[in-house]
């Protein structure tokens, strides 16, 4: 029989304790020492398990662990210890189940809060991981000075918390722990660029803080900056390779720079390691669908509805595919869902977008437009879009770039003829013209980059606002410097897009066109090109489209018809100021005579032609829109018409538009 410690079990408990940290290993040994002697002693028992754990076998740990948690219904660390070896073993459900249950007892375990929180964003549910990872800053705080600020985060009294840790900041400028906090405060609120600025600064003055680490590369995500919080999760990854949240973080920052294969081989490991985690088979669907493997993102999809057959968005998803048909029993469980009062509102109005696409298919149109509208109602209600603040934004514009204006900055700007913006309304076209495009030897395509929209928020710092600065009359005071320097900053900020080193690249984000005098500014040389399609089948196919995010305005007839209107309105006017500047492709003109429609294209980016771009759908990029399975078959006319199949529900629409449904092809288009 192996030696007992020979100090007691407490001492030789308290070195188990103390070893557990950096020399897991010797912790088991003593922990086993100890249960040679004492086979029942709960608390070696413990340490055992949670020596395992550290030790990469999580199977082990839970054998342990699992009839001492019974065994012991108020032991607070035993239960945390059991929930963190599930969390290792990829079961979140019993994972939370432990951890909750710890905390439960013990609200002051910081390690179980953490995890929770992990587990949550595992499962897709961010704004219960944000409480879960408040309560674990309030839980860490050993600070008096600073408890109050984090019981005031944990209990949601953002405004409460805010004032005590700026009051905080100012008496204590480097204190790392309070600006933590504050971000967070920021993040819940909303505001990350302030988090962001301040997560930076903490980190400058203590870069191993990995708390602080992995909070700004969830706000870098939040603001789609997924290249910049790429290095902080690496560098987290490099010394916890196995921390699931990390990778999952990476995975969708992955996508955000078009590294999608990359991204899919992440997430097939994870849904190896937790194969019963819905959204990760979502996420998964998500990167495989942009790849082109339909197939599996049926599979990924259809497993998500297994594992969790109320989540809409798994069911929207397979419809968003636009090429798979439901079946009736497929039909027959969304309608199953509907009936259910307990449906969440995101669950339900996925739900009925996906049940109109799947009656629109069976051409029951009256039912198909009930569908969707059920579910533009539920959406708009959450979004409130104000289409009157549309207007009076594009009048400013109009008042703003005038030919006087541009003509004055003549010179100005970045000189890099290598953007191609594609912009104009969503479902017009813009993926087909980037397929066209991007199959030339000259062109890469990306996706709808998010950059030329940030720009634009910067340049109005929410200080400058209450001085009755904003944007656009704020592009008035910018120097020639400035504009070079923002233009510059924009191919700085899009270059990890840029796989290929090809000369050109294309943005096709559509809502560019709100932009299109900043663009001028600070890239006089890059290409725009405006994709229009008719106005009712734009227009009815934005309504029916369910975005993941952006297009506020696409949820309501009269909204949709009047934001169209102002599109007409604000081309128009750069059309005149700017003659010449901006190619207008028809939709229609190039289902009709692609040929030629492309000859003009390729004439205006100043490319010689190639063949291949008449093949477009047999380029296998990468495409992460709506459209991505259309692209990927020949061009066909079928779509051109079949907004009249829904003519009979569409007069706020027809009556929002007005005049435009006559002058839609705009001023200057003569062809």
């Amino acid at each position: 029989m192996t030696e007992a410690p020979v100090a007691g079990v407490d001492a030789a408990l308290q070195h188990t304790a103390r070893l557990m940290q950096s020399r897991p290993d010797l912790a088991e040994r003593q922990a086993r020492q100890i249960l040679e002697a004492l086979p029942n002693e709960p608390r070696a028992r413990m340490f055992l398990g949670a020596a395992l754990r550290r030790q990469g076998d999580a199977s082990g740990a839970a054998e342990v662990l699992e009839p001492l948690a019974r065994e012991q219904p108020r032991s607070s660390q035993t239960h945390m210890e059991f929930g963190l070896a599930q969390a290792a073993l990829g079961n979140v459900e019993e994972s939370l189940a432990a951890l909750r249950h710890a905390v439960g007892i013990n609200k002051d375990l910081p390690d179980a809060w953490r995890a929770i929180a992990d587990q949550l964003f595992i499962k897709g549910d961010t704004e219960a991981a944000d409480a879960a990872y408040a309560q674990y800053l309030r839980a860490g705080v050993q600070d008096p000075a600073l408890r109050s600020a984090a019981e005031a985060l944990a209990d949601d009294r953002l405004a409460v918390a805010e004032h005590l840790l700026r009051d905080r900041l100012r008496s204590h400028p480097s204190d790392v722990a309070a600006m933590r906090m504050l971000a967070e405060t920021g993040t819940r609120l909303g505001r990350y660029a302030d988090a962001e600025a301040l997560l930076e600064t903490c980190l400058e003055l203590a870069p191993s803080f990995d708390g602080a680490r992995y909070n700004l590369a969830i706000v870098l995500y939040r603001q789609q900056k997924g290249g910049p919080a790429i290095p902080h999760l690496e560098r987290l990854l490099a010394a916890d390779p196995n921390e699931t949240a990390y990778r999952n973080l990476l995975a969708a920052c992955l996508g955000l720079v078009g590294e999608y294969q990359q991204a899919a081989a992440l997430y097939d490991r994870l849904v190896a390691e937790h194969p019963r985690q819905p959204k990760l088979w979502l996420s998964y669907g998500h990167t495989l669908r942009t790849l082109g493997r339909r197939d599996d993102a049926v599979s990924a999809y259809s497993r998500c509805i297994e594992l969790a057959p109320n989540m809409g968005e798994a069911f929207w998803s397979l419809a968003n595919l636009k090429t798979v048909p439901f079946s009736a029993e497929d039909e027959e469980a969304m309608r199953g869902l509907l009936a259910r009062p307990d449906l969440s509102d995101e669950d339900r109005l996925h739900v009925e977008f996906a049940l109109g696409k799947a009656m629109e298919d069976l051409g029951e149109f009256a039912v198909s437009f009930e569908h969707y509208a059920a579910g533009a109602r539920l959406r708009a209600a959450e979004l409130r879009y104000d289409a009157d603040q549309t207007t009076q934004r594009m009048q400013a514009a109009r008042s703003l770039f005038t030919a006087p204006f541009f003509a004055d900055r003549t010179g100005s700007g970045a000189p890099s003829p290598a953007p191609i913006f594609i912009v104009g309304l969503p479902r017009s076209g813009s993926t087909l013209l980037e397929q066209i495009l991007a199959s030339h030897s000259a062109v890469e395509g990306t996706m709808e980059l998010p950059d030329i929209a940030a720009i634009a928020r910067e340049l109005t710092p929410p200080g400058r606002k209450d001085q009755g600065v904003a944007y656009p009359e704020v592009l008035a005071s910018l120097e020639a410097e400035s504009l070079a320097a923002l233009g510059e900053d924009y191919l700085s900020r899009t270059a990890i897009q840029r796989k290929l080193g090809r000369p050109h690249f294309i943005d096709k984000m559509p809502n560019n066109f709100n932009h299109i005098g900043l663009i001028q500014l600070i890239l006089p040389n890059a290409r725009i090109i405006d994709a229009r399609r008719h106005p009712m089948a734009a227009c009815f196919s934005s309504f029916k489209q369910h975005f993941a995010r952006g297009q506020q305005f696409s949820y309501d007839l009269t909204d949709v018809g009047r934001y169209y209107a102002d599109y007409v309105t604000i081309m128009d006017h750069f059309d005149e100021v700017l003659p010449g500047r901006i190619h207008r492709v028809i939709y229609e003109d190039l289902v009709e005579d692609m040929e030629t429609q492309v000859h003009r294209l390729l004439d205006y980016c100043g490319l010689p032609f190639e063949s291949a771009c008449l093949q477009f759908h047999e380029n296998e990029r990468a495409v992460r829109t709506a459209s991505s399975e259309q692209v990927r078959r020949p061009i066909y006319r079928e779509g051109l018409e079949h907004w009249r199949n829904f003519d009979p529900w569409l007069g706020p629409l027809k009556d929002a538009l007005g005049p435009t449904l006559e002058c839609w092809r705009g001023r200057q288009f003569t062809q």
